[in-house]
């Protein structure tokens, strides 16, 4: 529980650790057993109707689909599994892909109903999302009944595609070269490489505003375009630039999200040239502190090393840091500086971003006029057995997708509801699930507005203890995210 609560512990403690368990990766045994088991979970979280949920209980999410579906065509593009045979993967899309289809029928239905003028349509971003993840199977084919919506929203944008964003027309680059059109896409790559930015140590990107939808990531849409301009332009040279770019980016340790970090493996597996095979040797100096790859233990193959400085030798000077890079190698070197540090959970004042949140606990007695909840404020004396509603108030200025909130608790406080369920309340699907220390919420649509959310607890030992905080986060722009303060209770 004190790991899962403390993950930075985990990380600074294990990280030589974690990197020797990527061996694991190519015990043979070991990956057959875990690729079962991951079939497994992914197959449990299909429905009759070929639809994916995001979490249990949940209605079944289109985008959330057409994703997985999509990165199975990656695994059949780098060849990492066979379209024939009776595989697990192939049972999921021969009831995935029909339901996609239907999806894009309906879509194109209700064009029809509406009496929308067919002409001057510009379809979005779940249908350009389907045409790119639609290439990968050409030999599945598409349902009779869906092939006159495929033929409209393909045709259409042919002709939209400059109205639409880097994402997007990287996207419908890929979706027509794969479907015979080799004009559209050389126009779209030419297009790209006009409106972009390159920079010697950068590489090649664009400006971009990132949001918190989907098709506004950019670490994603990075990893788009190298596909795009590798496999629809053949253009070597500007993917060795967008594949700078994307390491370049790469903050710490991490990538930003597990999602960003499978996007890109897979555009570096997939295409440029091999970096991996580099002489380079690198200086760090930081102040009149000195650090040289080769006077220092290095992993094989990446080159990757970590020095530790100890808080007692660190000073100002060190805030002037230079790198230099040394040998004939032309791939790029990349790390990240970084300053950690301690501080009491109930000394946390709260955030200020666009994820605002507050959390309060009331103590429940019952009166002549029913429950009655009087606030518990700093330095209010609690009992053992007193009842408890924890009232997290969150207010988010903007729609938001795939949220998570944590809501930790005093280890004085075990919780009433301890059953993971989804849940409707006010017009708001989530799924709730109580852990050791917290209780979690997680959101797939959030849109703009003020939630309050209340549970019970009930307390079970007298002390001091500090109650933490909540947190949230968006979980594919982790950018947006917030926390409350931090109180003690005290238990008598």
């Amino acid at each position: 529980m004190l790991l899962e609560e403390t993950p930075w512990v985990l990380e600074a403690k294990s990280e030589n650790e974690r990197k020797k368990n990527i061996g694991l990766l190519f015990d043979l045994m070991r990956m057959k057993e875990q690729l079962s088991t991951t079939y497994d979970k992914l197959k449990q979280m299909q429905l009759d109707n070929g639809g994916f949920v995001w979490f249990k209980g949940g209605p079944d999410d289109r985008y959330i689909t057409q994703y997985i579906v999509t990165g199975i065509g990656h695994l059949k593009k780098l060849k990492a599994y066979k379209t024939q045979g009776d595989g697990p993967l192939k049972a999921i899309l021969e009831t995935a892909i029909p339901y996609l289809d239907k999806k894009l029928k309906a879509d194109y239905d209700e064009l029809i109903r509406y009496k929308t003028k067919l002409t001057t349509y510009t379809p979005g971003y779940t249908t350009i999302q389907y045409l790119y993840m639609r290439s990968f199977f050409p030999e599945y084919p598409i349902a009779k009944a869906s092939l006159t919506a495929y033929n409209y929203f393909r045709g259409r944008v042919q002709k939209t595609w400059t109205t639409q964003s880097k994402y997007m027309q990287g996207m419908t680059a890929l979706a027509l070269s794969r479907t015979a059109d080799a004009v559209t896409p050389k126009a779209i790559l030419k297009s790209l490489k006009e409106t972009s930015i390159s920079n010697e140590e950068l590489g090649m990107y664009w400006k971009s505003n990132a949001g918190w939808y989907w098709y506004e990531a950019p670490i994603e849409t990075q990893a788009l375009l190298i596909e795009a301009f590798g496999e629809a332009g053949k253009d070597t040279a500007t993917v060795d630039a967008l594949k700078t770019w994307l390491l370049k980016n790469k903050q710490t340790n991490d990538w930003k999200t597990t999602k960003a970090t499978a996007e890109a493996c897979y555009a570096l597996l997939l295409q440029g040239t091999q970096w991996l095979e580099s002489d380079a040797k690198v200086e760090i100096r930081l102040g009149n502190t000195s650090i040289r790859s080769d006077e220092v233990k290095t992993e094989e193959g990446t080159g990757y090393f970590k020095q530790t400085i100890p808080a007692e030798k660190i000073g100002p000077d060190m805030g002037n840091i230079t790198v230099t890079v040394n040998g004939q190698s032309s791939s790029p070197s990349w790390g990240a500086v970084y300053w950690q540090y301690f501080e009491d959970l109930d000394k946390i004042t709260p955030s200020a971003t666009p994820l605002k949140l507050v959390k309060k606990l009331f103590v429940e007695k019952n009166t002549d006029r029913g429950p009655v909840l009087e606030p518990v404020n700093e330095g209010d004396v609690l009992h053992v057995g007193d009842k408890i509603k924890v009232r997290v108030e969150l207010r988010v200025d903007r729609d938001m997708e795939y949220i998570h909130m944590k809501d930790m608790r005093a280890a004085c406080m075990e919780p009433v509801n301890v059953i993971s369920q989804y849940k409707w309340q006010g017009g708001l699907g989530y799924y709730e699930t109580t852990k050791d220390a917290s209780t979690n919420f997680f959101f797939g649509w959030l849109p703009r507005g003020t939630y309050v959310f209340e549970y019970p607890l009930f307390v079970t030992h007298a002390g001091n203890f500090s109650n933490g905080i909540t947190t949230i986060q968006c979980m594919y722009a982790p950018e947006f995210t917030s926390h409350s303060e931090g109180i003690r209770v005290s238990v008598e």
